[in-house]
């Protein structure tokens, strides 16, 4: 018998997560876009594949214009995959606190989901979608979106020509696809780190051992974490913290990569580029004030300061060694650069033996 949307751990109730984000997502009014994705994706792949010098093993996936529940619907499968075992495993070890626990958690957990992905569901351009345990890989193969609604009411709000926007747009998502399907290495190293942090949480999440009042060492780091917006950080073992920071460091680097090579390909295509670069800046930066605290509280902003970090690593090492500079970050895992040297370009080139010294980056 097929098991349905509740089953499994019982912890997150995934139906009532839905209609959250759903009701939070909300619906525009905008025009959809009438753009060609099939024609947009096939020059993209083009322009992306011979600008990065990766070429994918593997055909990429069909674009697909969907909408916003679609897009929750996708992004909720895909956190199931995720939480799921682990939820139920942290609550084996409750023994007699499991019902009480899992119902209080299962309340907070629900909530928050819905809220999470209904806010994101409102503000999302495209996404690759790759499930991220690599062993359900070939049971839900990778996906390319684009969510019409956003990109529709992106157009408008940017004053933009529908064409531009939407070609500039698809050179991001194929580059995601490109840099999996070019670099065989990379989901199976993302996968891993991800496993790593799932584990983590499980041991976090024994209770057991966790069951105690907060020392005032704990409440300072706490309020240091909040006023940085590193909300990350807060319950993070130090063994965490290095493998949040190297989740960090590979997400700015392919978030970045794709940013630097959007801007990199387009200036023939676009004629509007630098406004609609500036545009699309203001969009991540001029949130209302809920908005941004929203985002804050709920660790969002990392995703900002991905595409920022990696974009200016990404400038800054193809200014100083070329576009080989860029292969060679996907050489290896070893090749991939540090959260630190994201920061600091100069000390990665030096690291790979590829370049000078550059200027830090002011603030970092």
């Amino acid at each position: 018998m097929q098991r349905g949307p509740q089953s499994g751990s019982g912890v997150i109730d995934w139906i009532l997560a839905e209609k959250i984000a759903g009701y939070v997502a909300g619906s525009t009014n905008a025009a959809t876009p009438r753009a060609d994705l099939s024609a947009l994706a096939v020059e993209s792949e083009r322009r992306v594949t011979a600008y990065t010098g990766l070429t994918p093993v593997r055909p990429l996936p069909p674009p697909e214009g969907i909408g916003r529940r679609e897009w929750v619907r996708t992004n909720i499968k895909a956190m199931r995959s995720l939480l799921d075992p682990v939820l139920e495993r942290a609550g084996d070890g409750l023994g007699p606190l499991r019902p009480a626990a899992r119902l209080t958690l299962g309340v907070v957990v629900t909530t928050e989901v819905g809220v999470v992905l209904g806010y994101l569901a409102q503000r999302v351009l495209g996404q690759y979608e790759l499930v991220l345990l690599d062993e359900a890989a070939d049971a839900s193969p990778p996906r390319l979106l684009f969510v019409m609604p956003n990109l529709g009411q992106a157009v408008s709000s940017f004053g933009a020509q529908e064409d531009e926007f939407m070609t500039w747009v698809a050179l991001h998502e194929v580059t995601h696809a490109v840099q999996f399907a070019g670099v065989p290495w990379l989901h199976g190293h993302v996968a891993g780190l991800v496993r790593e942090l799932l584990h983590s949480a499980e041991l976090r999440m024994d209770t057991g051992r966790k069951l105690h009042l907060p020392g005032t060492a704990e409440l300072k780091r706490v309020a240091s974490a909040v006023r940085r917006g590193d909300l990350i950080s807060i319950f993070a073992s130090p063994a965490e913290r290095e493998t949040l920071d190297r989740v960090q460091a590979v997400m700015a680097v392919i978030e970045g990569h794709a940013e630097h090579v959007m801007d990199a390909v387009a200036p023939d295509l676009l004629p509007s580029l630098p406004t609609l670069r500036a545009a699309l800046d203001r969009r991540r930066t001029s949130q209302s004030t809920v908005s941004r605290l929203l985002a804050k509280l709920l660790g969002l902003e990392l995703k900002l300061r991905q595409y920022e970090q990696g974009k200016f690593f990404c400038d800054a090492i193809v200014r100083a060694a070329g576009t080989a500079a860029l292969v060679r970050v996907f050489s290896e895992p070893e090749a991939l650069p540090t959260l630190a040297e994201i920061s600091e370009p100069s000390s990665w080139l030096r690291r790979v033996g590829l370049g000078p010294e550059l200027p830090q980056r002011a603030g970092a």
